[in-house]
């Protein structure tokens, strides 16, 4: 990537985030997708920590993430947010578009039982 297109990524990341603010009721569900990987967690913004993580790199999950393993992932995710009283959250797509593996992980995550 060209240093014109990370400032771009930076500042398309910042202008969604500053829409979004994870509280103690409703969590801010942070997504991070690099080349071979996708992770997922449930931030609390007002204590700053991490109450639910996901990933897959995971035991149980493929060596690659594509759009079935983000659905797993994103199920994954949702069972243990329940598991921890956590039933609606904001979605934070980061800096990425809400289509492909973004959108399947959210499905995955709805259909666990998370409320958007």
């Amino acid at each position: 990537m060209s240093k014109s297109q990370d400032i771009r990524t930076v500042f398309r990341r910042l202008r969604v985030r500053q829409k979004i603010n994870g509280t103690p009721v409703r969590p801010r569900l942070s997504v991070y997708r690099s080349l071979n990987h996708l992770y997922a967690q449930i931030i609390d913004d007002s204590s700053g920590r991490t109450l639910v993580a996901a990933s897959s790199k995971e035991k149980g999950t493929s060596a690659r993430a594509n759009v079935g393993v983000a659905a797993k992932v994103g199920e994954n995710l949702g069972k243990r947010a329940l598991e921890k009283g956590i039933t609606q959250v904001v979605f934070d797509r980061g800096s990425r578009m809400y289509h492909g593996r973004i959108k399947a992980l959210a499905d995955g995550a709805r259909s666990a039982g998370l409320k958007f």
